[in-house]
């Protein structure tokens, strides 16, 4: 009997071993992921806020330059910009794809090539958009704008032409970076890129008083600087592994690369534009001064937010991109719970904030009472976006780390465009509750989206994934004893 307890003992004694040592190795794996996601989310969300936040400074001192300029370039950067930073963006994530798949397979040298596919791609694409931007004085006046506006926004829209192809340079070597965890440079080029863009916009516009031309000149440095940075870390041997000059192979296999490009930007695009057809539908609500007032503070705020979101996006691509090339399904699931979590946390925090705040947050933007009672009664729909925005956008990461970027595009397609929407404009027309019912409807959509992915995310085989992902490379891969060495030239076997 004695024998009996002791053996009940030491069972139970082992059990607990075993409990306690599995609750080490479980808090080890989630420090080790918490480190690796913050890694790439850290400086993501930080060159976000950056670019942002030239995009608000410039809009500052153009206000002290006039009401017209201030309407029009705040006209151009709604409208003309959002569309091409929607498609650049989106089309750039296909290269969030390949590099991080290929990095986790251990095909550094492919990183290089893939980057020059990209660089191509999305110049030709941006070509194609220029007649946008010199087009833009006459489209807006067929949109109704005013005569005055819409020609400084023409001239406005002349000077961002350069911006677009910041863009190209911007978006792609930062997903270059971020697929081999090597992006602190972004943090450091992108608050330089800050403080210049301070400097030289109160040089050129106060002090010297160039107007307009000179808060443009400055924009151009902001944008610019941090892509110089950039190509020179790459070029003088910040990345040795994966950059190994320029090479022909870069011409090679470019269909699959548009392909995967356009249904990126699609994705992309659709989720971009959703907020903008909001401002639209409520422009014609009575009284829509007060409304386009009060939602625009709101979604001034939620675009802030959105900053966050937008890092834990290619936080999770790049998690998932790379187990999935490095043939572990287990840890691209876990690394999924992890980065789904985290932010689902700090959506959370802010959710509650803004509850409890609600109307008082908009005297940081306007002495308007009207306006603060409208910005008080849509406060819960924005608390509501901001906990969405916390998982939504972790959702398509891992669409664009397993490259599923074609089906998101149709769940987009479907959940905004033919329920968010429909919604909205019956709520907000139909059922009289103007602004609040369109957001509503709108929630509703991104709701829907949001437990389709995690239905598509919950119930995807994972392991097939790391077939799919591994022939992926394979397919496209170029083998080592043909890369490009510095001088230009091809090795050859």
């Amino acid at each position: 009997m004695a024998m009996e307890n002791n053996d009940i003992n030491r069972s139970l004694l082992e059990g607990k071993e075993e409990d306690e040592e599995h609750e080490v190795k479980l808090h080890t794996k989630v420090q080790v992921e918490m480190k690796k996601l913050w890694i790439v989310a850290g400086p993501a969300i930080f060159t976000r806020f950056s670019t942002f936040g030239v995009t608000i400074i410039s809009q500052a001192f153009i206000g002290h330059i006039g009401a017209t300029e201030l309407a029009a370039y705040a006209l151009v950067q709604t409208v003309l910009l959002r569309f091409v930073t929607g498609i650049l963006l989106g089309m750039s994530s296909a290269l969030e794809t390949l590099c991080g798949q290929a990095y986790g397979a251990k095909q550094q040298h492919m990183l290089g090539i893939y980057l020059q596919r990209s660089w191509i791609v999305l110049t030709i694409c941006s070509l194609i958009l220029i007649p946008l931007f010199l087009l833009a004085t006459p489209v807006l006046k067929l949109l109704g704008q005013a005569d005055s506006i819409a020609g400084v926004a023409g001239y406005i829209s002349l000077w961002l032409i350069p911006v677009m192809f910041a863009y190209v340079v911007s978006f792609t070597c930062q997903m270059y970076l971020q697929a081999q965890s090597k992006n602190m440079i972004m943090i450091y080029l992108a608050a330089a890129a800050l403080v210049i863009h301070v400097i030289f916009s109160w040089l050129l516009t106060v002090k010297y008083k160039f107007g307009l031309p000179g808060a443009m000149i400055s924009t151009l440095l902001a944008n610019w600087i941090p892509n110089v940075g950039q190509l020179l870390f790459i070029f003088c041997g910040g990345c040795p592994d994966t950059w190994k000059g320029f090479s022909w192979f870069a011409f090679k296999d470019l269909w699959p690369v548009i392909k995967l490009s356009i249904s990126s930007g699609l994705m992309i695009c659709l989720e971009l534009w959703y907020n903008s057809i909001l401002v639209l539908l409520t422009g014609n609500m009575a009284n829509a001064e007060v409304a386009i007032d009060a939602l625009s503070i709101c979604l001034n705020i939620n675009g802030w937010e959105m900053m966050v979101s937008l890092g834990f996006l290619a936080a999770a691509g790049v998690r998932v991109s790379n187990e999935l090339g490095r043939g572990s399904s287990k840890a691209a699931k876990f690394s999924i719970l992890v980065t789904v979590l985290t932010s689902l946390t700090i959506g959370f925090v802010l959710f509650v904030f803004f509850l409890s705040f609600r109307g008082r947050l908009a005297y940081i933007f306007t002495t308007s009472e009207e306006v603060a009672r409208a910005v008080a009664r849509l406060s819960p729909l924005l608390a509501c976006s901001i906990l969405l925005n916390s998982v939504q956008p972790v959702l398509s990461g891992v669409a664009v780390g397993a490259g599923w970027q074609s089906i998101v595009a149709y769940v987009n397609i479907a959940c905004y465009y033919l329920i968010g929407i429909p919604l909205g404009i019956v709520l907000g027309y139909l059922v009289h509750f103007q602004v609040t019912g369109i957001w509503i409807g709108m929630l509703l959509g991104t709701a829907v989206q949001t437990i389709v992915l995690l239905i598509i995310t919950c119930r995807t085989d994972w392991d097939k994934q790391v077939v799919l992902a591994q022939q992926r490379v394979e397919r496209w891969v170029v083998p080592k004893s043909t890369e490009q060495n510095g001088n230009g030239t091809i090795q050859d076997a």
